[in-house]
């Protein structure tokens, strides 16, 4: 009876075994392909903002958790449902409707709390087109209009930091005339 009770054990130690390396390669597997596929960005990036094409200039963080996009005169509709804001001049201008994907609290570098929402916006980062979530905040005072962080950043990015600007440059074309642009 003490060798069947052996048998199983030595069989059960086998399976797991087998099992937990599948998995570490499956792991080492996923992760070699990432590396593959992730795109190398530096610390600074130009990024266009679609569907405008309009290149600006992208502060990558990976010490803040969600990313940042400079917008103005944001004004909140339908119960707080949809926001409408309108990019500045170095954005393209374009004045913007979104829904409300979720409301963030973010606090800055300088230790202060506020409550923001937080929209879908699509970039093209070299030839790669994402859809990320972004804070919508006044951001006049920073040299950079939009900050990007960690979960925009995560699974699909490496970040040098001590590189910038490591996409290609990307040809735009000039911004059309402002208007409204809705979406989600």
């Amino acid at each position: 009876m003490g060798t069947t009770r052996h048998r199983k054990l030595v069989w059960i130690v086998a399976l797991l075994s087998a099992a937990g390396l599948g998995a570490l390669a499956m792991m080492l597997a996923y992760g070699q392909w990432q590396r593959r596929h992730a795109l190398h960005i530096g610390a600074i990036e130009n990024v266009v903002l679609l569907p405008w094409n309009v290149s600006i200039a992208a502060r990558v963080d990976t010490g803040a958790a969600s990313s940042a996009l400079d917008a103005r005169e944001i004004k909140f509709l339908r119960g707080k449902k949809e926001v409408e804001f309108q990019l500045p001049e170095r954005c393209g201008g374009h004045l913007v409707r979104r829904r409300v994907h979720a409301w963030r609290t973010v606090t800055s570098s300088d230790g202060k709390s506020e409550e923001r929402p937080e929209v879908q916006m699509e970039f093209r980062f070299g030839d790669r087109r994402i859809r990320t979530h972004v804070t919508l905040t006044n951001r006049s005072h920073m040299r950079y209009p939009l900050l990007l962080g960690r979960r925009t950043l995560s699974n699909r990015f490496i970040v040098d930091v001590t590189q910038t600007n490591l996409l290609p440059s990307i040809d735009t074309t000039p911004a059309s005339s402002p208007g409204t642009l809705g979406g989600h």
